[in-house]
């Protein structure tokens, strides 16, 4: 079958943004202006869960307003197919934005117009930054009481270190919002309704447009005031991408054409030269048009944007896979989702065409797969398709090998195409099923769950037998158990949280140690000196054979290396993993008979047990970054707060009417915070946190921690 859609014509983009920003309005928008659907639902119209909104279609979505993960739907606009990624906003679901921008092409930042940059729009910033993926950002809201443009712009250079580029300068604002002004059309687009099929007037920019406007706001005149200053910045700006428009405009002093500076704008946006902003309100349904038309001119087909990376067993890079029907497939499992379908695969397809029926390589696990059902994905609704192209997003039925960031390719050129990274767990619970005669169906529940999310762990207690599950905050770990019950039939319950400790050593220590055992017959005998010293935070461990003269012999090093491995899991205060320490084995002994890989290990584990209460051994704590948002009026209350959790406040930022505190606070501090916080602040204010850093416990709190510990043991 031939391609329907030029690959030219494609654009996979992601809506992105902190919690609450409107990505999901924005999605919904974008579904009716391009003709997929012919109602808007708004969030706050499904809390009695008797409708959704398209992307947020989970009870969990619905009754919380929030959006938990991410959903895949697509449209039509000006004949161009996009590929849209709605993606959570809270700091839980990051795992959600980590993937999709993963395999996507471009992104639309959505921030609000009165909160500017918050703390979550900063993580997935730095995670596009991570994955080279252009960006657009439109300032929504722009209709909210304190809203304001030129803010939003200013925290956008200052706390995302970007280079912003205002194509739109807002026409009012709060409940006077009109419109935009287009600084490449240098046209104003003027809206009368609030409808969902209002039209907006074009006007002509005139030097009575803000009294014609009613514009009497000090912010709302500056903005129009600006026009001129902003539209000379985005020429000059634009230009840069194109040394001969440069030169002509020099020459000539003619202004380039609306085409002219597109192109350019194009080409920065796809470089990340610089960032477009845009305006509007998308509750209002103002702007959601020209997203989409910017969407459609300034963000990349697949073709524009680097080819993907291969890379080898090891994950260093070995060459490149181009986006291109000709070229062998190849594709990359981005997710993996229990569905009403059974076990759906989604990928993102990079090279070649899949077609119903193909068996393909996971050439990550070396495993054969066979392609049965295909499907592409609108939100919950699957439609069955025979093929899949380079550029596409679909869902694959029912694989058995596969796991996400696994790669699928053509058996005859295979690739491991560039992995994904994932963030490390912070928090622990112990979960068991509500009924004994369920546990069965409990853990395969549970392993489908993990299966799915790699930001969630699963691991046994080898002290009391509990089924431990790791993840990212309270919220993560409450909705997986939540959605056991809605997709799987069984129900859990969660222990008290735990906090994800490590521990670390303080001072270099040298110790010699002797696995001697002698019981009739062949006897056991190994010997290693090993140097155990402190690295810095966040290198982890590192393993280095310093042995001369065959002391050890080469064959038992690696089985020294393991012992170490699997004993720092176990660590000499707490129990706690230990990081960032390096083993130096200097020096070690032998016998012909009695040594083999199984004395050395031991001999190696038993060396780390007894050497490391020598190393000045301390407990590590995460601590998050939290910024609270709080009237005026509870400032004082809410710093003391912080300060008693043994918080360090880092700073305090206007946000809008409210005051953002900046601080960072152990982790194990704020199980709970939300209630103690409401109550505080008459339930004005609230917070968000993410992971920032593990730093060292103090001692009196370890001495509580490890006298826990052992009194569970």
């Amino acid at each position: 079958m031939p391609r329907q859609t030029p690959l030219s014509d494609i654009r996979n983009i992601g809506i992105i943004a902190h919690v609450d920003a409107g990505k999901t309005t924005t999605t919904e928008r974008i579904l009716y202006y391009t003709g997929r659907k012919h109602t808007i639902i708004d969030v706050h119209e499904t809390k009695d869960l008797k409708t959704s909104t398209t992307t947020d279609y989970m009870e969990q979505e619905q009754k919380r307003g929030i959006t938990i993960q991410s959903a895949a739907v697509s449209a039509f606009w000006r004949e161009k197919k996009i590929n849209v990624i709605d993606t959570p906003g809270h700091v839980d679901f990051t795992i959600e934005v980590n993937r999709s921008l993963r395999v996507l092409d471009g992104a639309v930042v959505v921030f609000d117009g009165v909160a500017g940059v918050e703390p979550q729009s900063e993580t997935n910033w730095r995670l596009a930054d991570n994955y080279n993926v252009p960006r657009i950002c439109y300032v929504n809201k722009m209709d909210r009481s304190g809203a304001n443009f030129q803010r939003c712009v200013s925290m956008i250079k200052t706390r995302l270190n970007a280079r912003p580029v205002c194509i739109q300068v807002p026409l009012g604002s709060e409940d006077n919002f009109r419109g935009m002004v287009d600084l490449v059309e240098m046209k104003a687009y003027v809206w009368f309704s609030d409808d969902k099929d209002a039209k907006w007037e074009t006007w002509e920019i005139t030097d009575d447009l803000a009294q014609k406007l009613n514009l009497t706001v000090k912010e709302d005149l500056d903005n129009v005031a600006s026009i001129p200053a902003l539209r000379a910045e985005l020429v000059d700006t634009a230009l840069e991408q194109d040394d001969a428009a440069m030169e002509a405009y020099l020459e000539s002093g003619e202004e380039p054409s609306a085409a002219v500076l597109r192109a350019c704008l194009r080409k920065g946006t796809i470089t990340s030269a610089f960032t477009p902003v845009l305006c509007g309100s998308s509750y209002k349904n103002k702007g959601v048009c020209q997203v989409l038309d910017a969407v459609v001119d300034l963000l990349p087909a697949p073709t524009d944007v680097e080819a993907i990376k291969t890379v080898d067993e090891d994950g260093n890079p070995n060459g490149e896979r181009l986006s291109s029907d000709d070229a062998p497939f190849s594709a990359l499992a981005f997710k993996v989702l229990n569905d009403t379908y059974g076990s759906m695969t989604f990928v993102r397809v990079y090279s070649g065409v899949l077609t119903k029926g193909m068996s393909i390589l996971n050439s990550t696990r070396g495993k054969r797969e066979k392609i049965g059902r295909m499907v592409e994905m609108y939100a919950k609704d699957a439609n069955p398709i025979e093929e899949a192209r380079a550029g596409d997003i679909i869902a694959l039925v029912s694989l058995q090998e596969t796991e996400t960031g696994d790669t699928l390719c053509d058996a005859s050129a295979p690739v491991i195409l560039e992995r994904m990274r994932f963030p490390d767990p912070v928090i622990s619970v112990s979960v068991e099923p509500k009924t004994k005669g369920e546990q069965e169906k409990f853990s395969i529940a549970l392993g489908k769950m993990v299966r799915a999310d790699p930001s969630l762990r699963l691991e046994t207690d080898r002290e009391t037998g509990q089924t431990i599950l790791r993840g990212m905050g309270e919220l993560h770990l409450e909705v997986t158990l939540d959605r056991m019950r809605t997709e799987f039939g069984v129900e859990g319950n969660m222990g008290k949280p735990q906090v994800a400790y490590r521990e670390t050593i303080t001072k270099p220590v040298e110790y010699t140690y002797t696995h001697k055992k002698q019981t009739g017959g062949s006897g056991q005998f190994a010997e290693v000196k090993i140097v155990f010293a402190p690295r810095e935070r966040g290198e982890g461990f590192e393993f280095l054979d310093e042995t001369v003269g065959g002391t050890v012999p080469r064959e038992y090093v690696p089985s020294v290396k393991k012992g170490l491995e699997m004993q720092k899991e176990d660590g000499v205060l707490a129990g706690y993993p230990t990081v960032d320490f390096s083993a130096r084995l200097v020096d070690g002994k032998y016998h012909d008979v009695d040594s083999n890989a199984l004395t050395f290990e031991i001999a190696a584990k038993a060396c780390f047990r007894e050497a490391l209460p020598k190393a000045g051994p301390i407990l590590l704590e995460p601590v998050m970054k939290v910024e609270i948002v709080t009237p005026d009026d509870y400032l004082g209350d809410v710093i003391g707060d912080v300060n008693r959790r043994r918080g360090t406040v880092l700073g305090q930022l206007e946000r809008g009417s409210n005051i953002a505190v900046e601080a960072n606070v152990p982790l194990n501090e704020m199980f709970g915070y939300i209630g103690q916080l409401r109550g505080m602040t008459s339930g004005r204010a609230s917070y968000t946190m993410e992971f920032s850093h593990y730093e060292p416990v103090p001692r009196n709190v370890t001495d509580e921690i490890v006298a826990g510990r052992n009194k569970a043991a």
